[in-house]
């Protein structure tokens, strides 16, 4: 038992750095930026009403929605997205049509990731450096650049893994949720009455009399549950119950005090609207405040990149991108990679939308339509889940998403007032990321039937080639082909060029799986084909790392043992030519072979050893 606990106190310590750093940060510019938009005038009234709204969106969208029921989804002990819509398609398989649509709205909602995933740590950040102009007023002109500097420091150290400071994170974010806790309660001690906020009958009296208002400024509202995605989408990392009980016990009721400290303030002194979180410190503290807050906001932006890496993997193995570099950062921890491409697409993008916006308060004009469609479709898939995953009664399953669907509804309504005023960012960022991913996926179904109809089935080939075989070399090769039993192209490039046939010849595919996890027992399948030749199918899980030399280890004692120093990894390098017909647009299949073009990382994707790969290419129309 005693193991247990410390093992739960663990996990719930690695929840609290890694899942709630970011929505801990939302205290430096939430209440600012829905007091200082001007649409709220200061009464007491309208502070009450306020704090209300906003510890009712906590409480309805994150415990409500995300910690007692979206947690429940899980797909094999793994949440986020593409799990959620794994568990969808796959619960509607029978329904093609259905699944086709719901696999889109997914896909859509995966894109629209990327978009929140630029605004958050350019916000988070920028917010946290502008506590200096509280210090003076001389150093807003430092703000800017000193973020940019803090960002390209933290993308810079992503090549080398997280694993020495990651053990950090923890400790840190929780002195951050005890420090913004006990600045709330050192203002709520001189105003306790603000505490009867909690009664939603303040929340309710403000929409009543002012439902105008109230629809403009849930575009600032949503701002206090950013990050609130986190909860499900690294709820395979740590488990349901430390994140639980790290809202709970932590988390929820820090940010409440917070929230209430803030505007306990703000009806002493309305002036302090400008900046109420450092507003509310004391002179001496207000630097040390300042670092800690970029700590924390750095954490929250670590976990939002690594996330982004981790997401772009499972796009890779699900089919909807094109295999991309991948490092391992850490020997020990698989999960742990680092792509160069996305780390430095996000990085300029970021970079852009910082030096174009220059506030956080202009950065929370672009924020807020990525991440409420993005909630509204997670509550979607979690409605085709629960009514055709689980069997739910479907007045059961209209009541237990048609509210959240309401709500979710609301905000991103509200948010679409804003999307002239930087909303389009976000959503740019994510048309194109859908774009990209729309069109891969369609150009490889195209390249696919391409295949198919040239295609030689792969014993019958063997028979033939065995009439006169050619000369047999020492070594494996290992053939990999994206189709099993039909003869890779690689190999016929191989016999026509070399003009000989390996001493062991394996045919390997690849298998991705809408499934989070494949087991070892599970990963390997192998089919004789005689002559010291085997068909290999190789399974993986959207979460499984590929390593296809580990993974062909398991043939040992079935007839085919392999020599790392003799084993030959042969690749088809397709060329793509882009042909009239009834294919994607031109202009899409233009950029499908470009893309293929540049997709020349598939060897180090599957953790093939670089100096025993060869590519060879060949020509196929789409």
């Amino acid at each position: 038992m005693s193991r247990s606990s410390s093992s739960l106190a663990a996990l719930t310590l690695g929840a609290i750095g890694v899942v709630y750093g970011d929505i801990g940060t939302s205290v430096l510019y939430a209440v600012k930026e829905i007091f200082g938009s001007g649409h709220v005038p200061f009464t007491h009234d309208n502070v009450y009403g306020v704090l209300s709204i906003i510890f009712w969106t906590l409480t309805t969208i994150v415990s409500l929605k995300y910690v007692v029921l979206v947690l429940r989804a899980d797909n094999g002990g793994e949440g986020g997205l593409i799990a959620m819509l794994a568990l969808a398609s796959t619960a509607v398989k029978d329904q093609p049509r259905l699944r086709s649509t719901l696999v889109v709205i997914g896909i859509f909602g995966t894109a629209l990731f990327y978009g929140d995933g630029v605004i958050t740590p350019a916000i988070s950040v920028l917010s946290a450096v502008e506590g200096l102009e509280v210090i003076s007023p001389a150093f807003k002109r430092y703000v800017v650049p000193i973020t940019l500097v803090v960002l390209f420091m933290l993308f810079a150290v992503q090549k080398r893994g997280t694993g020495g400071i990651g053990k950090f994170f923890g400790p840190i974010t929780l002195v951050w949720f005890a420090a913004i806790a006990l600045l709330g309660v050192s203002h709520i001690v001189h105003h306790p009455e603000i505490l009867s906020a909690i009664s939603p009958h303040h929340a309710l009296r403000f929409m009543i009399e002012q439902p105008g208002t109230t629809f403009i400024i849930l575009g600032a509202v949503v701002l206090c549950v950013t990050g609130g995605e986190a909860l499900y989408a690294d709820m395979g990392h740590f488990g349901k119950k430390p994140i639980r009980v790290a809202w709970f016990s932590i988390v929820m009721p820090a940010l409440t005090l917070n929230y209430f400290g803030q505007g306990a303030l703000l009806l002493d002194n309305p002036e302090a609207v400008k900046n109420p979180f450092f507003n509310m410190a004391p002179e001496w503290a207000l630097l040390p405040l300042v670092i800690l807050a970029t700590m924390a906001t750095v954490i929250a932006s670590q976990a939002l990149i690594s996330g982004a890496f981790s997401v772009t993997k499972q796009a890779v193995q699900l089919g909807f991108m094109p295999r991309l570099n991948l490092r391992h950062t850490s020997v020990r921890d698989t999960g742990q990679i680092y792509i160069p491409f996305v780390n430095w697409a996000l990085f300029a993008a970021i970079v852009l939308a910082v030096v174009m916006f220059k506030s956080s308060t202009n950065l929370a004009a672009a924020y807020g339509i990525a991440v409420t469609l993005d909630m509204l479709i997670t509550t979607v898939l979690t409605f085709f889940v629960i009514r055709y995953g689980w069997k739910y009664p479907l007045w059961l399953c209209v009541a237990a998403t048609g509210v959240f669907f309401v709500i979710d509804l609301a905000f991103f309504s509200s948010n679409m007032l804003k999307l002239f005023d930087g909303g389009w960012f976000p959503l740019a960022i994510g048309c194109v990321v859908f774009m990209l991913m729309m069109t891969w996926k369609q150009g490889r179904s195209l390249m696919r039937k391409a295949h198919e109809a040239d295609a030689i089935e792969l014993p019958s080939f063997l028979e033939a080639v065995f009439v006169s075989p050619p000369q047999r070399v020492e070594g494996t090769a290992v053939f990999l082909s994206a189709d099993s039993g039909v003869v890779p192209n690689a190999l016929l490039h191989n016999l026509k060029h070399n003009k000989v046939l390996h001493a062991q010849n394996l045919f390997v595919t690849v298998r991705s799986h809408e499934v989070p996890w494949i087991g070892l027992d599970e990963r390997v399948q192998v089919e004789p084909l005689g002559r010291d030749c085997w068909a290999v199918t190789v399974n993986y899980g959207f979460k499984n790392d590929p390593d296809i030399p580990k993974a062909l280890q398991g043939l040992r004692g079935r007839g085919c043992d392999l020599d790392p120093m003799t084993t030959s990894y042969f690749l088809s390098r397709d060329v793509v030519t882009p042909t009239l017909g009834s294919g994607m647009a031109p202009w899409r299949e233009k950029l499908f072979a470009q893309m293929h073009h540049n997709a020349g990382a598939a060897a180090a994707f599957l953790n093939l050893p670089a100096n025993a790969v060869i590519e060879l290419g060949s020509k196929v129309e789409i």
